[in-house]
């Protein structure tokens, strides 16, 4: 059983985390971690206090709405809270909902089947609610602390999406979405004579964020973070000329129609279902988004979530997951609000490409070419739709820039595909039991000496022969970098290390089917698929020839120079060390590690045993069909939308020209996309030449 007292302070520790972060997100309107971070931190804490309900206090994050608002605008108290809403990350989370939902029903909705939902895509922008009197509009105002917000009305004006007067339905389109001739009449007196509030979110189209920070750039300005930022900084601009060069949009999501202000509610004068306040809104001029669904069950509301999941990325906005509304506007008051927001909503958000978790402990692992490197053994969490518990942490020095110790608390970051990795560490949430990370003195697989090479960040077994470094070494060569050879992983690669079948690259083509038979994972079609994926493997390329056997300091772009520069292997054998430094991009180092590697009497006898054993390395014909980009060096970083970062490189070579991984002042262009990285700054500060995708295309066109 935990310690109570350990519990009581964290809990005291991720209040003081979240409120700061809360603060300078709503009320500075900074942001420090993503929303993925922050949510994950909310949720450790929402379930810490509802295990351990004693230590709920009336200040915690979970107890309060938001935070106060700046005093640069005119306060505007709203006609009723706009309300924060609790947060569903899985299917079972939206499951357990449901059934709270039945339990407070007392599950007579059950029998009857009658729940249903309103689903709409959560859009990442800046909430607002707009006053329309007597079908004109008289006041915009932000969320704020949810019922004291900032009067931005001629900010809001600005927005095309917004209409300074409503337009009057008639009487047929009220009928057509489910209203009767008394509540048409109703609808159309309070739309001239009462008061209508339109709900919803300021945007900023991921289109006009790029148009706008390509202007800014060229201009010499500073550019905007993010399509969230971009709108919450715009509409809190008190020049609105300002707010008006930023194009902003604006969706609503809910509306509100009484006679006067001071007689809000919700349903039952108006409205029936929540799915009419929506349609509504289309026919008073407002704009909703199309993708937005009614749903008749819970399973329809998770396939619409997976859809949208899926499709994210084709949306002109930034959005982070669903909102999920009991559709039955009559269930909102039996059901209520709890805590911070409503019972009858539910945000079932995306996968989170972030999250926080704890560091339990570091282990090091052994590279293909000896290096030790340092993985972060973690409190499973779940980010980018999967449950992650290994993290990688590149070497010291990384350790020593993030600060990081053993028991810290993290956030984590996960890409598509890409290895998780530790991106921040958070200090403030310590307790003093943290441990220093330490280098280990001897191998973890072979216990021999590990020595810091110089001039380098890493760490290296000493041992050439290191069981460790041999697998590494076997399973690169079978990698879909270099030769891609299916059905040998490493896991089979250990398999026929540990019977003796293999001990180098060249023993991979002596094996047979009877070899593989007997063994443990294999039965007749896989011994005979492995045998035939090997026999079509080869005759290689010299460039995938070259990758394949794990030079140091060697990756697929130098193997690629190599190939093109002396076009045979027997060429390279017979180069000399000052041939290698000739080549762009090979310093002395990287040179001698190849002149060595082919001078070594051991990596001599491997070449002739691969040759015996019916390896033909072809020789690399010239795949230039201009000389267009003669002459010029590329480095590409971020991802472009018209074509793959090896397709670019492709027609780079084709061209004639020669692409780097890495920038200096040689370098001739840098061709950035979407999200570029490190090697962006570091042509800025070079003074190289940075283009553009359309730039890039142009080019080579």
């Amino acid at each position: 059983m935990e310690n109570k007292n350990d519990i009581k302070n964290r809990i005291e520790k991720l209040k003081k985390e979240i409120n700061y972060h809360r603060h300078s997100y709503h009320v500075l309107d900074k942001s420090e971690i993503s929303d993925a971070a922050l949510d994950s931190l909310k949720n450790e804490l929402f379930k810490l206090e509802q295990v351990y309900p004693e230590f709920i206090t009336p200040d915690s994050p979970t107890q309060r709405v938001g935070g106060k608002p700046l005093d640069k605008f005119k306060k505007a108290r709203h006609s009723s809270p706009m309300m924060s809403l609790f947060d569903a990350f899985r299917e079972e989370d939206m499951r357990d909902w449901e059934e709270r939902l039945y339990r407070i029903m007392n599950y007579e909705l059950r029998i009857k089947n009658k729940i249903d939902y309103y689903c709409e895509l959560k859009l990442d922008g800046l909430a607002a609610a707009l006053i329309y009197k007597n079908g004109l509009l008289v006041r915009g105002a932000t969320r704020g602390d949810g019922k004291v917000g900032e009067d931005v009305t001629r900010n809001l004006k600005t927005i095309e999406a917004i209409p300074l007067s409503l337009r009057e339905p008639s009487e047929n389109e009220l009928k057509k979405i489910g209203f009767s001739a008394k509540e048409c009449e109703n609808i159309r007196q309070i739309i001239l004579n009462g008061n209508v509030e339109a709900r919803g979110e300021v945007i900023m189209t991921k289109k006009v964020f790029n148009e706008l920070n390509k202007k800014y750039k060229k201009e010499g300005r500073a550019e905007l973070a993010n399509p969230r930022n971009g709108a919450a900084g715009s509409i809190r601009q008190l020049d609105s000329i300002l707010t008006a060069e930023r194009r902003l949009d604006f969706y609503v999501y809910g509306m509100n129609l009484t006679p006067s202000l001071s007689l809000v509610r919700r349903g039952g004068e108006v409205f029936k279902k929540h799915e009419q306040e929506h349609e509504l809104a289309k026919l008073l001029g407002f704009k909703v988004v199309k993708e937005n669904r009614y749903c008749k069950n819970l399973d329809e509301v998770i396939k619409f979530h997976h859809t949208q999941e899926k499709n994210k990325e084709k949306l002109g906005f930034e959005c982070d997951g669903i909102v999920a509304k009991v559709n039955d506007l009559s269930l909102w008051l039996r059901l209520g609000v709890v805590g911070k927001g409503p019972r009858y909503i539910m945000a079932y958000k995306f996968a989170a490409e972030q999250a926080t978790t704890k560091v339990k402990e570091v282990n090091w692992q052994v590279g293909r070419t000896g290096t030790i490197t340092p993985v972060a053994l973690l409190k499973p969490v779940q980010v980018g739709g999967v449950t992650v518990t290994h993290a990688t942490l590149h070497n010291m020095d990384e350790i020593k820039r993030l600060g990081l110790k053993i028991g810290d608390t993290v956030i984590l970051e996960r890409a598509g595909d890409v290895i998780p990795k530790v991106v921040e560490v958070l200090p403030k949430l310590r307790d003093g039991s943290e441990k220093k990370i330490l280098v280990p003195s001897n191998c973890p697989m072979c216990e021999s000496k590990v020595e810091r090479v110089e001039g380098e960040v890493a760490f290296r077994c000493t041992n050439k022969n290191c069981y460790a470094v041999n697998l590494r070494r076997l399973s690169h060569w079978a990698s879909k970098g270099a030769l891609d050879i299916e059905g040998l992983g490493p896991k089979i690669i250990e398999q026929l290390v540990k019977e003796g079948l293999v001990s180098d690259i060249s023993d991979f083509y002596i094996l047979t089917e009877g070899d593989l038979k007997p063994l443990e994972r294999f039965a007749d079609k896989s011994a005979e698929n492995l045998i035939k994926a090997l026999d079509e493997k080869k005759e290689i390329d010299l460039d995938k020839f070259i990758y394949g056997l794990g030079i140091r300091h060697v990756g697929e772009e130098s193997a690629i120079d190599l190939a093109k520069k002396f076009g045979s292997l027997d060429n390279i054998k017979k180069a000399g060390l000052k041939d290698f430094e000739k080549i762009y991009d090979f310093g002395s180092v990287m040179a001698k590690s190849v002149f060595d590697w082919f001078h070594d009497e051991h990596n001599q006898g491997l070449l002739k045993k691969l040759e015996k054993n019916g390896i033909v390395v072809k020789s690399q014909k010239s795949k230039v069909k201009s000389q267009k980009l003669s002459g010029k060096t590329f480095v590409l970083t971020g991802s472009m939308n018209s074509l793959t970062r090896d397709e670019a490189k492709a027609k780079i070579r084709e061209l004639g020209g020669d692409v780097s991984s890495s920038v200096s002042k040689k370098t001739d262009y840098v061709v950035a996309g979407v999200d570029p990285g490190s090697k962006y700054e570091k042509a800025k500060k070079l003074g190289v030449k940075v283009i553009n995708e359309e730039e890039f295309l142009e080019l080579i066109k």
